[in-house]
């Protein structure tokens, strides 16, 4: 079965760190190479296990290595262009002692092949949709976009089948964005130029502007972002600037999942200072402290005049005595000073949001899945969010980890990823694969708590925090009966599941989470912003 252990999300602070995406590049790219041959192990492990047996759960023709003549193709096409990229960087060094037009004449001819075999690879689009046999549109899920980012090595082919088999495990019509191949080699240079330099490549730029799209449409009130392996630093850079722009109203949407991720980073600020600071030095308060604000519209812009400031918000579900007596208020930024209003010269909007400090985060909600032997999530998540310190200097990875060791740990989406934690089930009359399973081993499995004891204790969130915001059934504590490996305190007859903290999996089969968020309503049971 493994073993599966589970890391609650970071808290963020003020610190500034080294070997952060902030560092110097030179500096970053020197650690991706050591850590590169330090992981080095775990190569094989990206396309290992191949196993495809009836022992083995399977997606029969979705899976990456799965002997069907399209996949054969592909590998095929993608061994050709390694050997060519091999070749060209060993003999790169030498183009300087022939003649400048020689040198231009062979780079524009191995480029130009380059260029020929990943067409074969790539389509001619970069937004594809899911086969509709797999998971037509239903009127309840209407509300909701789902999107997929893939990650290396992924030409037509390998990306309609990780979105058809999404939509089989999710019941939902998937949207993907392609970030195409131009071969491995080439795949991974620009992996270490986003990864270092922060640089939007044209793959970031595109998915930027889908996502931004889909959170502005009134209509949907629920985007899930899915990301896989350099999918995943796409994602994070798409992050970025989206909480440079969009108004928090729109990033609330936004629910992101990740598998092997190569990020180096993932941002998802709190949304108050206040919130920050309750879940690093008070998880019980922060769960029972809520934030409310109100805002008002006025549709008359040429009548706004400045008037005298509302009253301060504050925190509440505390006596504001007992945070004055037991914490420095200073610490907290005191209450929740508002912006000066705006004068009432016709009837306005308005609209109210009111959430607990301890999931008052700019991004509705981030979960990371990672198999400890895979190389691309050992390079990338696992890296950096699990990293144990002495100081909160660790760095920024925000979103609860679950890190499965296993025998069936490896790279690919499908074939290892979706196979292994979200297994199909068949039909027992024909055989025909009919959706996610309802039990497998990895959600059957109880997790340990990765608790690393005075070094994180103020750098992670409490473990009843990730159980009230992963399960979403606002319970606010996990049961008596419950406990959990590497908590102290938490002795019980059986310790808490996969399934009972992953968010994703209550999404299977066309199910959906209970909560819904409280600035949003429903019209005919249909969510609405």
């Amino acid at each position: 079965m493994g073993v599966t252990r589970f890391f609650g999300s970071q808290v963020g602070g003020q610190t500034v760190i080294n070997y952060a995406y902030t560092d110097l590049p030179s500096r970053l790219l020197m650690w991706d190479i050591y850590y590169f041959f330090y992981y080095s192990w775990a190569l094989p492990w990206i396309l290992m296990p191949v196993a495809t047996g009836d022992d083995w759960p399977n997606s029969d023709d979705l899976d990456e290595l799965a002997w069907t003549w399209r996949n054969a193709f592909s590998i095929g096409v993608h061994a050709v262009l390694v050997v060519l990229q091999m070749l060209f960087l060993l003999c790169l060094p030498f183009v300087v002692v022939f003649p400048i037009w020689v040198a231009a004449m062979g780079l524009t001819m191995f480029f130009t092949l380059n260029w020929a075999l990943c067409l074969l690879l790539n389509g001619p689009s970069i937004e594809y949709h899911s086969d509709p046999d797999y998971a037509p549109a239903l009127p309840e899920h209407a509300h909701e976009q789902w999107i997929f980012l893939n990650g290396v090595a992924v030409g037509d082919h390998w990306m309609r089948n990780n979105l058809n088999r999404l939509a089989l495990t999710f019941k939902r019509p998937i949207l993907g964005i392609h970030n195409r191949t131009s071969g491995i080699i080439f795949d991974v240079v620009e992996c270490l130029i986003q990864r270092n330099l922060t640089y939007a490549t044209s793959d970031v730029r595109m998915a930027y502007r889908i996502v931004k799209e889909k959170l502005y449409e009134p209509e949907l009130s629920r985007v899930v972002f899915i990301l896989h392996s350099q999918g995943g630093i796409i994602g994070g850079l798409v992050l970025d600037w989206l909480l440079q722009e969009l108004p928090q109203d729109l990033l609330s949407k936004l629910e992101v999942y990740t598998f092997g991720n190569a990020a180096n980073h993932f941002n998802n600020p709190h949304r108050h200072v206040i919130s920050q600071a309750l879940v690093q030095d008070d998880p019980l308060a922060a769960l029972t402290t809520t934030t409310t604000e109100t805002t008002q519209e006025n549709p008359i812009a040429s009548a706004m005049l400045p008037q005298a400031p509302d009253e301060p918000v504050q925190a509440r579900g505390l006596p504001q005595g007992d945070i004055k007596r037991n914490r420095n208020t200073s610490k907290y930024g005191g209450v929740l000073s508002r912006a000066p209003s705006l004068r009432k010269t016709t009837s306005s909007l308005s609209s109210t949001r009111t959430s607990t400090a301890a999931c008052d985060r700019a991004l509705g909600h981030v979960e990371h899945y990672a198999h400890t032997t895979d190389f691309v999530a050992l390079w990338g998540v696992l890296h950096f969010c699990t990293s144990q310190t002495a100081q909160r200097i660790i760095p920024r990875f925000i979103g609860r980890l679950f890190a499965r060791a296993s025998d069936r740990g490896g790279h690919q989406f499908c074939q290892h990823y979706l196979n292994g934690m979200f297994p199909l089930e068949r039909d027992p009359d024909t055989g025909r694969l009919v959706g996610c399973a309802e039990e497998n081993e990895f959600m059957e499995s109880e997790i340990q708590a990765g608790f690393e004891g005075t070094a994180g204790q103020h750098a992670r969130e409490a473990f009843e925090i990730s159980w009230l915001g992963a399960g979403g059934f606002g319970s606010g504590d996990v049961p008596a009966e419950v406990g959990v490996q590497g908590v102290p305190g938490r002795k019980s007859k059986r310790g808490v599941k996969v399934k009972e903290l992953s968010r994703l999996w209550m999404y299977r089969n066309g199910m959906s989470p209970p909560d819904v968020q409280p600035w949003l309503g429903l019209e005919r049971e249909v969510v609405r912003t």
